[in-house]
């Protein structure tokens, strides 16, 4: 196939025949005002970044755009003002290209001043639309990996260096230190944007990996242990839960053997069939669309969600609290853990290898989407796990 050049690099040609996508009216918004406070949407915090961690952030966060381009509804967009996850996946690969040049640039001349590049221009142009998911995964990785080892390069540089400067065509300016952390929020609020896609992904994650999570999460610690016997002495004998995440049954057998009656319920289809395999009757359910009274018992005496609900989307967790509190009786309980911290992020490590979103929460917007979505938090605290990853452990009752 023949090829040209754009700002971005080398692009396949496309066919000039082929039917043009609807316009998508161009982002103008200036949006180096995530360098001085939080990002409300993707949770991004620039000021609380090491930059040591810049170039793991990017070849992470890659590798969970590679899962969304293998979904089969990458080219599909949602609406007709927002682009595909295709389109997205082009863009963040030509912003790797973009910034990687010139923070090179700022690291070889003084005070350079960048060409100018219209980001929507290059969408419409390189028919971003109809390339190849396959294709613009490899080359979304090589561009994060290239940046990347730049980044890495200056692990330990002086703060002179971290302060050279760069000069938009406008006259803004950045340092080396200020566009890093503005690269990183780009792509890393991109793959906010396509969060749907992220959790079909992270849902194909575990499907293809049920068994060996299940097999690795087998024993019991001492954290979720106490949980597990405040949620059996808040509740009556016999008192129903519904537990969300329930993966390969572990904590419903526990929770069982605290004279609780449990439903198991996950949104992974390979967890509730090997639950299934078990003997264990387990329903298919996502939190956020699915119905969860159960009409024949009538609300539920407790919730059990265990680290499963910190996939979830910043903007969907309330509606997920809410729709939880409203399948369960007022004084009712909530067992709940989420990680601890700030934006979002993917993860290749763990025992799923395969790309999962995580979802990372602070204790004041946790507290006030609990009491907004009907529950009273009776005790929130900050624990730490084997791996030192931060977790907020919550205990709730509906009201």
């Amino acid at each position: 196939m023949m090829a040209r050049m754009t700002g971005a690099g080398i692009e396949p040609s496309i066919d000039p025949d082929r039917v043009e996508p609807t316009s998508i009216e161009p982002d103008t918004k200036d949006w180096t005002w995530v360098l001085r406070e939080p990002c409300p949407e993707c949770g991004f915090v620039a000021a609380h970044l090491d930059r040591a961690d810049l170039g793991r952030l990017l070849r992470t966060d890659a590798a969970g755009w590679a899962a969304v381009l293998a979904q089969p509804d990458a080219r599909q967009r949602p609406d007709g003002s927002t682009w595909s996850p295709l389109e997205y996946a082009c863009h963040v690969r030509d912003v790797h290209r973009i910034f990687g040049a010139r923070v090179r640039l700022m690291l070889d001349e003084d005070e350079p001043t960048f060409a100018n590049w219209d980001q929507d221009v290059t969408a419409v142009e390189s028919r971003y639309d109809l390339q190849e998911p396959a294709v613009v995964a490899e080359e979304l990785l090589e561009a994060a990996e290239a940046v990347a080892a730049t980044y890495d390069g200056l692990r330990g540089a002086s703060d002179d260096t971290w302060a050279r400067r760069g000069l938009r065509d406008n006259g803004s300016e950045f340092t080396v230190d200020s566009i890093a952390r503005y690269h990183l929020h780009d792509v890393v609020h991109h793959s906010h944007d396509v969060r749907r896609s992220a959790a079909r992904a992270t849902v194909s994650a575990y499907d293809g990996n049920a068994t060996e999570y299940s097999d690795a999460v087998a024993d019991v610690n001492d954290g979720v242990r106490a949980e597990l016997d405040w949620l059996a002495s808040v509740l009556p004998p016999g008192g129903r839960v519904l537990e969300i995440g329930s993966a390969g049954g572990r904590d419903a057998l526990a929770l069982e053997e605290r004279g609780l009656v449990v439903r198991r319920t996950d949104v992974t289809p390979a967890f509730v069939e090997l639950m299934r395999s078990r003997g264990h009757d387990a329903e298919l359910l996502d939190p956020l669309t699915d119905d969860l009274v159960d009409e024949r018992h009538g609300p539920y005496d407790g919730v059990w969600a265990n680290a499963c609900l910190l996939h979830v989307a910043r903007e969907d967790l309330p509606t997920v609290l809410r729709n939880l509190a409203g399948a369960t009786r007022p004084g009712g309980a909530l067992a709940m853990t989420l990680k601890e911290g700030d934006g979002e992020e993917w993860s290749v490590h763990g025992h799923v290898r395969a790309p999962r979103r995580f979802v990372y929460w602070r204790e004041a917007p946790l507290r006030a989407v609990l009491a907004d979505a009907g529950w009273r938090v009776q005790d929130l605290t900050h624990d730490v796990g084997t791996t030192g990853q931060e977790w907020l452990t919550t205990r709730a009752v509906r009201f």
